[in-house]
């Protein structure tokens, strides 16, 4: 009997448990998804270094499940709140039927079994289907092989699904059960017969209110947006709380001023049934003031993780191709230690005689390349270098380390034999001129203010002047971001003035087999020992100078890309992580309120039917309400993102950030499908519980 009739519930109840349904199965594929990824990269054939990046993603991402599970949980909670207000009357004749209250929690009990169990079994289906089709992303991101792939379920993923949704509905069972026992019959049986009181607020304190509210807004707007070289960790989370308690209060203010405002626009108040829109909109504003305010920070966070993580997803490859367009590149030096910082005495090398004593013949490994040399002039480090324009161009930067830093020269001949192995264009430069290489944007727009004053620097005694009025773009040095701050080209006699520098070997591989790769580059720089190091170590042991240092490095374009790899798939994951599950939490919290709202106020639409009103004004009414309260939180939040996302991208300018318009559409787009979702099922389920009995 108990079973027969918790069916029936289930059944009479689905349009209730339309939304709650919804939520739990995409709260489950989701969790089900984000902790299947180990199991999806299990059989994808990438490096060493990559499945080191994989688990460590795995590992965060299982932390950051247990910050999703505490949210969908009081999600769940909330929901079944939702609920239980729903059916009081339901309970109030069970009880008058002689019904004890244990039999009531009784069926909730069962209710929430069944209902847990069919959204698990749902939510498990349907996210091990998209589990399957993401391992394309997956591999996408990870740049893998996924010939050895094929269809798998990840029990562990299984397995932890369960425990935290079965914790989840536990804790709804224990609150449904304390909810029923604390109810009273009488006030179970007066359910939905309170009606809230609309109490108008006083203008001018709402007015009052607004005006502070955005100017402090405005204010954390301008030091975050415009004044970010002057931020500190703790002005910085003031600035965020100022935002938050300004949110706050403008909803605070706006559910004050909302309805009066409407009022004095005569001809639209009383336009239709414009007049029951707005006050059923005002009342549910008014009533969720601390809720809106957490959906609107939720939905800020989402848009701005969301366009963050594709931002710099779409940027990484583009940023490789350009700051590392060879394969590998060696750079070493010896030199005695200068009494300022960062001014070296460097001592001539043969960089040719160090590759053959080291055993290593570079036409066995590359298909081009090419040894080129950095010089430097004491005398022309960075205050040296921009003379009278030092102070304009100090307003940038205050970094004392590049202020004393000697300014990297490089002879005409050799930027040309780069240009060669980089695929880029070649200059030519007259006896007294020089050209400026640079890519980054802050630093190229202070030597660009000097060389359109055209600029002269003094470089081993020859005075030169810009051929150029702005820098050109490119590197010297390989790397993984924009990271070169400016490099001058001079010409080959006045290079070939300096007796020494630093000495690179920049090449492209005579192979593109990735594993054939890897094998050149444990060659190449083995660690145990490195057959470079070991020769220019030689060297430098010949000095027997305990003033002299040695310098060597080596990069490759394979082992920036794994590194990018790692970076690229963690922000993906962790964006849309927690973008949707945000997205789910407040589309639920609004959808239910708006259900909550429309159930309560089945007697206001059967009142306008009695006095005439037509069934698609009560229509037009219904969706207008459901628009405009999807729509507040939604559009402040966008507001919040424009100058979150300039806060945002002046740290992503490292990564070279391009692509932002694709990023704001795929943002979007996933907007529309969870949030646009809610709005939808909601509408509909609200539409249908306002039809008319008869009908």
């Amino acid at each position: 009997m108990l079973f027969k009739l918790t069916l029936g519930n289930i059944k009479k109840s689905i349009r209730d448990y339309a939304i709650y349904f919804f939520t739990l199965i995409i709260g489950v594929s989701i969790f089900y998804v984000f902790n299947a990824i180990e199991s999806q990269t299990a059989y994808l054939r990438v490096s060493r270094d990559t499945r080191e990046v994989i688990q460590l993603i795995n590992k965060i991402l299982s932390g950051v499940s247990v910050f999703v599970a505490v949210v969908l949980g009081l999600l769940i909670v909330y929901a079944s709140r939702f609920l239980m207000k729903r059916r009081n009357r339901e309970f109030a004749l069970y009880l008058t039927l002689g019904m004890s209250k244990g039999g009531v929690s009784l069926i909730l009990l069962a209710e929430t079994v069944i209902i847990g169990a069919g959204s698990l079994l749902v939510g498990l289906l349907i996210g091990t289907g998209i589990s399957q089709v993401s391992s394309a992303l997956v591999a996408g991101l990870f740049e893998a092989d996924m010939s050895e792939y094929h269809f798998n379920i990840s029990a562990q993923a299984i397995v932890k699904t369960l425990i935290y949704f079965g914790i989840m509905y536990l804790v709804v069972m224990l609150f449904n059960t304390v909810m029923i026992g604390r109810k009273k019959l009488i006030d179970l049986m007066n359910a939905g017969k309170r009606s809230e009181k609309l109490k108008l607020k006083n203008p001018v304190a709402c007015v009052i209110m607004f005006i502070i509210a955005a100017a402090a807004l405005g204010f954390a707007y301008y030091m975050v947006g415009w004044r970010t070289t002057e931020l500190e960790e703790s002005t910085f989370f003031t600035y965020i709380v100022v935002g938050c308690i300004s949110t706050y209060l403008i909803f605070r203010s706006v559910s004050g001023l909302m309805l009066r405002v409407f009022m004095s626009a005569k001809g639209l108040y009383y336009r239709g049934l414009n007049s029951f829109t707005f006050r059923q909109l005002s009342s549910k504003v008014n009533t969720m003031v601390f809720s809106m305010t957490l959906i609107c920070l939720m939905l800020f966070v989402t848009i701005c993780a969301l366009c963050s993580a594709f931002t710099i997803r779409n940027s990484l490859n583009r940023t490789l191709n350009e700051c590392c367009p060879a394969d590998y590149q060696a750079g070493m030096s010896i030199f005695n230690n200068g009494e300022e910082y960062m001014v070296l005495d460097y001592i001539p090398l043969d960089p040719e005689k160090i590759y053959k004593d080291a055993g290593i013949d570079p036409e066995d490994y590359f298909e081009e390349y090419a040894l080129t040399r950095a010089v430097y002039d004491s005398s022309l480090n960075y205050e040296g270098f921009y003379g009278e324009y030092f102070d304009e161009a100090m307003v940038l930067s205050d970094d004392i380390g590049m202020i004393l830093q000697e300014e990297p020269l490089i002879s005409i001949t050799d930027y040309n034999k780069l240009m060669e192995i980089y695929g880029g264009e070649k200059e030519t430069l007259g006896e007294n001129e020089y050209i400026e290489l640079c890519n980054v944007k802050k630093s190229a727009e202070q030597r660009n203010y000097m060389l359109e004053r055209g600029k002269e620097i003094t470089a081993f005694g020859v005075t030169l002047k810009p051929k150029y009025d702005e820098c050109i773009n490119g590197v010297m040095e390989l790397f993984d971001s924009y990271n070169n701050y400016g490099v001058t080209i001079i010409p080959d006699s006045v290079a070939a003035k300096a007796e020494a520098g630093v000495y690179y070997l920049t090449g492209n591989f005579n192979t593109d087999d990735k594993q054939k790769i890897s094998s050149y580059i444990e060659k190449l720089n083995s660690e145990a020992p490195n057959p470079v190091l070991s020769a220019l170590n030689k060297e430098y042991e010949k000095l027997d100078n305990e003033s002299v240092g040695f310098n060597y490095y080596a990069v490759t374009k394979q082992q920036f890309g794994e590194a990018n790899i790692g970076i690229k798939a963690l922000v993906t994951f962790l964006g849309l992580y927690v973008g949707v599950v945000f997205l789910i939490t407040s589309g639920a919290v609004l959808a239910l309120r708006s259900l909550s709202d429309a159930s309560d106020s089945l007697s206001r639409y059967d009142m306008l039917r009695r006095i005439g009103a037509d069934e698609r004004d009560i229509k037009h009414s219904l969706f207008l309400q459901t628009v405009l309260f999807f729509a507040l939180p939604l559009l402040l939040a966008i507001f919040h993102s424009l100058f979150g996302m300039k806060f945002a991208y002046f740290f992503l300018g490292m990564y070279g950030v391009s692509a932002i318009i694709p990023s704001i559409l795929m943002t979007g787009g996933i907007i529309m499908l969870i949030f646009g979702g809610y709005f939808v099922i909601t509408y509909l389920c609200s539409k249908m519980m306002i039809k008319p009995v008869n009908k």
